[in-house]
């Protein structure tokens, strides 16, 4: 995998390096200049996509039995940043982020569970977006290429949504399991508790229908708000176009990111995509390329505190449990320091012995309850 992300992700590199020398790299520069104001504006809009996302994870939690929305918001930013700056697939940072959940009081399981429906409500509402946004373009120009591909790529995204819900069923037990064992570091895969306990969580998660819908409808208002990137730049840079025109771009242009999920951050995918799409609205390609750029200048200003957030919450919970292992030290020699002490000593006794709490003339060896076994059951 790791071998196919850097082949993928050398293939992206000279793809968009090519796009941009074509098409003239001062004309580039130039209309990304003309964004002023409004790359800012941009960089506003994809906070507070990102924060919606986090509200939308936080709706698939059980009353009382989840995290708080401000963990799910920050986890949701370090999930973004990771998955958009990091060259590993756009899972990964799903992972950490259902790992980091863990450390902040959520049952592994249920961590697990709700990172699969947040994903499979993504999914979903991605696919909403994408048809709605095909259905735009059709009316717009009718049957062309652009629309026949797309349509392809819609006829391939059907099942494979559907085949991505059924393994989160229990017949895809086995399947899950060789999937987070094989692209999850151990560590991410330990913090997810037994699969038994993902799919019994998965079932309580599912079987809230109301909780799904109310996430299903903010993400697809999520990516409505991602929307206005399109809008907003376009229009600054002397480009306007409709809400509507700004939407069949910026659906169809997320579907180009999501097939190429291999190439960390869609490099080259998302430009060549933008010139496709742009140019059916009389967009020249200089000015599609300068919106690409505007869109990564929004990736970084997100992503790079995101990477930092994660260093934070990271080194954050790494004292965690040596700290658990000290407690549950601490009552265990408490409670060993009660047991009555014999009349006599016997040369067997140890200094080390009576040190941890063992009656005297009791060889420490001997003991299960001594500290290597405690600090394995504590860690």
């Amino acid at each position: 995998m790791k071998r196919l992300t850097t082949l993928a992700s050398i293939a992206g590199l000279v793809t968009a390096l090519a796009l941009f020398l074509s098409s003239g790299v001062t004309d580039v520069g130039a209309a990304l200049v003309g964004a002023g104001w409004g790359a800012l504006a941009v960089v506003v809009a994809r906070f507070v996509a990102v924060a919606w996302a986090g509200f939308g994870w936080h709706v698939v939690f059980p009353r009382g039995a989840g995290p708080t929305l401000r963990d799910c918001i920050r986890l949701r930013f370090v999930r973004e940043g990771i998955n958009t700056l990091l060259p590993v697939a756009q899972v990964g940072g799903d992972l950490i982020g259902a790992r980091l959940l863990t450390r902040r009081g959520t049952p592994g399981g249920m961590a697990g569970a709700s990172m699969f429906v947040d994903l499979m409500t993504q999914a979903l509402t991605q696919l909403l977006f994408t048809v709605a946004g095909l259905a735009l373009l059709m009316h717009f120009t009718g049957d062309g290429p652009v629309v026949r591909t797309v349509a392809g790529g819609v006829v391939i995204a059907i099942p494979a949504l559907a085949a991505f819900y059924v393994i989160q069923r229990r017949s895809g037990h086995r399947l899950v399991e060789a999937a987070l064992s094989r692209f999850a570091a151990a560590r991410e895969w330990r913090a997810l508790g037994a699969i038994d306990v993902l799919y019994d969580n998965l079932r309580r998660l599912y079987a809230n229908h109301a909780r799904v819908g109310s996430a299903i409808l903010i993400h697809l208002v999520g990516w409505i708000i991602g929307t206005l990137e399109v809008y907003i730049a376009l229009n600054a840079m002397g480009h306007p176009v409709t809400f509507v025109e700004a939407l069949v771009i910026e659906s169809l242009a997320q579907a180009v990111r999501g097939a190429a999920f291999v190439v960390p951050g869609a490099i080259g995918a998302q430009e060549g995509g933008l010139i496709a799409l742009c140019a059916l609205f009389g967009i020249p390609a200089e000015t599609a390329l300068a919106l690409s750029l505007v869109k990564r200048v929004a990736d970084l200003a997100v992503g790079l505190p995101s990477l930092a957030l994660w260093h934070v919450m990271e080194r954050g919970t790494e004292a965690a449990p040596a700290d658990a292992v000290s407690t549950g030290l601490a009552a265990i020699r408490a409670r060993l320091g009660r047991r009555p002490e014999p009349a006599a000593p016997t040369p067997l006794a140890t200094p080390r012995a009576t040190a941890y709490g063992f009656p005297a003339g009791r060889p420490a060896a001997l003991a299960p309850d001594n500290e290597p076994g405690a600090l394995q059951k504590c860690a």
